[in-house]
């Protein structure tokens, strides 16, 4: 595939698909009746739990239970809510599509309370495996941006036999922790305050008092031209009200600055990660063009990352939730691989 900054529009499946599976791990209504404000795409569907490794997963599901499955990904400070024109649309092509809630969100809990509260990059990666496991599910679509990009990033290097392609935005989301100490330019540095902050003790107790705020003003510099208001936001932030968000949060920035270490169930995982391998999954990535805190790029500077079939586009006017700001490419590119892995040989 050749390098394009231009979307394509792929032929649209007009034949009507079912919400919901019927079967299979257990529904709920009780966090997004209570969670959902009216409009929300979450609004009378039902959530579903299933236990998968040290989780148990809330997730919303679309389509037909034997349609390809796609796992879309959200990102910090966001929710399933990034995904309420994605997950539709791509349902409506024929895709099963599942969207979790990841660790320290929404309904997702730890099993034992023993567990420790990891944030780090080879827990998210590996949570989105024990997820396939447990929905016996051989191969799927993987695609997200931030928290999520970074896991479906980690889990495509790691397992790319049960990946049938990777939408990942800003690229190469896999960190290089022994670098992190490396300084970045000043207007990059501005834009990720929050992960210092968070470094502190300060920052944890300002994140325990101040989720929702913090969130508008990372949205507001991650987004200058995505215009939300205040319903949209708390849809997103209920997902916060999580027991484990503020330990899951500063775990997570804290490991990948180097100031804290990771846990031993990580320790093999996060050991290849740490070899920066590359991605040879079929993958399309992509930038926004108004993305505040990670500049967008022609993709050249991570292309060696990639070694199968990848193609970079960037998405005029997008910032960094770049699902819910332009939909419709990030469906295209979702769409595309996976009408593209149903025609491989072998592949059904």
């Amino acid at each position: 595939m050749n390098t394009t900054n231009t979307t394509r529009r792929c032929f649209i499946r007009t034949t009507a698909t079912g919400i919901l599976v019927a079967n299979g791990p257990t529904m709920r209504t009780g966090f997004a009746a209570e969670s959902a404000n009216q409009g929300s795409w979450l609004h009378g569907r039902n959530l579903r739990q299933v236990q998968a490794g040290v989780l148990d997963v809330g997730y919303f599901e679309l389509g037909r239970e034997n349609d390809p499955a796609v796992i879309l990904l959200h990102g910090f400070p966001y929710s399933v809510d990034s995904f309420s024109k994605v997950a539709p649309d791509l349902a409506q092509r024929g895709c099963r599509v599942i969207v979790p809630y990841l660790r320290g969100h929404g309904s997702t809990r730890f099993i034992d309370s023993n567990t420790p509260r990891s944030g780090q990059q080879g827990a998210i990666g590996t949570d989105l495996l024990a997820l396939m496991e447990a929905l016996k599910l051989r191969r799927a679509v993987w695609a997200g941006y931030d928290w999520g990009g970074r896991a479906a990033c980690v889990a495509a290097a790691l397992w790319p036999e049960r990946c049938d392609g990777l939408v990942s935005v800003n690229s190469y989301l896999i960190q290089d922790i022994a670098s992190a100490g490396r300084p970045v330019a000043p207007s990059v540095e501005s834009g990720i305050w929050y992960q210092h902050y968070f470094l502190t003790e300060r920052g944890r107790l300002g994140l325990e008092s101040n989720r929702r705020e913090i969130a508008r003003t990372i949205w507001t510099r991650n987004s200058p031209h995505w215009h939300f208001d205040d319903a949209t936001l708390d849809r997103h932030v209920a997902a916060f009200d999580n027991p484990d968000y503020v330990d899951v949060v500063i775990h997570s920035y804290r490991h990948r600055l180097g100031a804290a270490s990771g846990y031993p169930a990580y320790l093999e995982v996060e050991g290849r990660l740490s070899a920066l391998p590359a991605i040879r999954v079929p993958t399309i990535t992509l930038d926004g063009s108004a993305d505040g805190v990670v500049p967008a790029n022609d993709g050249k500077a991570s292309a060696a990352k990639f070694s199968g079939p990848r193609v970079h586009r960037v998405i005029e006017g997008a910032g960094h939730n770049l699902p819910e700001e332009a939909p419709e490419a990030f469906a295209d590119a979702v769409w595309e691989l996976s009408r593209a892995a149903r025609r491989r040989p072998g592949q059904n």
